[in-house]
């Protein structure tokens, strides 16, 4: 019999580190998923034929975003590590080249794998509507890790 007046009826033990980030990706890929539909339903910009595909994309584009993210905190890290005005304006140029630069790999990523079955339209080819879609992404993501780490 335990001390407990109730069934315990979930764990209340600690995630390991590996279910932490799962939990963290899971819920990442649900937030660009979310962003992804909201944007083709009220922006003509952004064109997704379906929610199975746009669950893919979300998929796809949280990897290649956070992949991303990891090279350019290795570049940045490999210039941090040097003295000098030439080292610190390296970091800061390298991590624009690689944020910005890196949208367009995405974008063609995105255009190869899915074709017309997700579009981005409007300037620079639709460019810009992806720069909008990833930046939300991030900041939406950026917002929901917020209020989870007060929840605490």
């Amino acid at each position: 019999m335990t001390d407990y007046p109730f069934p315990l009826v979930a764990s209340a033990s600690f995630p390991s580190t590996n279910q932490a980030l799962f939990a963290r990706y899971f819920s990442a890929t649900l937030i660009d998923l979310v962003v992804l539909n909201l944007f083709d339903e009220y922006w003509t910009r952004v064109v997704i034929d379906s929610f199975t595909i746009s669950l893919i994309a979300a998929f796809v584009m949280q990897i290649l975003i956070k992949v991303t993210l990891w090279l350019e905190h290795r570049v940045a890290g490999f210039f941090n590590a040097r003295p000098g005005a030439l080292s610190k304006f390296m970091r800061y140029f390298s991590a624009w080249a690689i944020l910005f630069g890196s949208k367009f790999v995405i974008l063609e990523i995105i255009n190869f794998a899915f074709g017309d079955e997700v579009q981005f339209g409007g300037p620079m080819h639709g460019v810009v509507a992806f720069i909008a879609v990833v930046i939300v992404m991030v900041v939406a993501e950026e917002l929901v890790m917020r209020l989870y780490r007060r929840l605490a």
